[in-house]
């Protein structure tokens, strides 16, 4: 498995923001922190490639979200937020050593956080940065791959992935208040303690459950689930509104 990354630009205090105040980002230690992400994902087997070339934008490290990349193909996003939509020209550069380019045209709005795959279904979040004209425009791209697209209203975070992932192909993990959980009805669900809202964000690689630190109530509970579970401190990354899996695309 790859995982592209980018470090953290030296901006990152200027981040877009939409359901969280803004807050004084550490830039030593969100630099120590993405340096200590990136070794855990080597540690889990995975090698990590280093993109390089978007360091003027605020939120280049989030990687995640400039792109949908499956087996078949990775297609380049039209993100919800204008001033990162030049982010994709170094991302698209970056995957097309790995994967055929597709670019979704038109006036749609769609995100990276926003899908999530489980099997040969994708999930698309429906909230402020992805519109239903990015989920028909993404459909029409994956359907002759033979993807299912499937709309999930997204209500009190940024990202679909925010309240929802995937522990494995049959359990979801959730916070049923921030996205509708009716399109997971088929799934398994773990629910994320009150205590500990930004938790249903986790990284799969493989068989093991990749975490924030801080979240130890949630852990404990995949834990007793039978799950594989490692962890690292992304606190500076929360503060702009990011979980584990923003900052990185993993490519099987």
């Amino acid at each position: 498995m790859i995982a592209l990354v980018h470090a953290p630009s030296p901006r990152l205090n200027a981040c877009e923001l939409t359901f969280l105040g803004e807050q004084p980002i550490d830039l030593d230690r969100a630099n120590a922190q993405h340096n200590a992400y990136c070794t855990m994902l080597e540690e889990c087997g995975v090698r990590v490639v280093r993109v390089q070339g978007n360091e003027a934008f605020a939120d280049s490290v989030f990687v995640e979200d400039t792109a949908v990349v499956l087996d078949e193909v990775a297609v380049m996003t039209p993100m919800g937020t204008a001033s990162r939509r030049p982010e994709t020209a170094v991302v698209q550069q970056a995957l097309k050593r790995f994967r055929p380019i597709r670019r979704i045209a038109g006036t749609g709005n769609l995100e990276g956080g926003d899908v999530l795959r489980v099997g040969r279904t994708l999930f698309v979040g429906q909230g402020s940065r992805t519109d239903a004209a990015g989920l028909t425009a993404l459909e029409a791209i994956v359907a002759p791959f033979g993807y299912n697209v499937v709309p999930v209203a997204v209500t009190g975070c940024l990202h679909l992935k925010t309240g929802v992932t995937a522990l494995d192909d049959e359990t979801v993990l959730i916070h049923p208040g921030w996205v509708d959980a009716s399109p997971f009805s088929a799934f398994h669900h773990v629910r994320v303690p009150a205590t500990e809202p930004f938790a249903a964000n986790i990284l799969r690689v493989g068989n093991t459950v990749c975490m924030h630190a801080g979240f130890t109530e949630t852990r404990e509970r995949l834990e007793t689930h039978g799950y594989k579970v490692v962890s690292t401190d992304i606190s500076e990354f929360q503060k702009a509104e990011a979980g584990l899996t923003c900052m990185s695309i993993l490519l099987s």
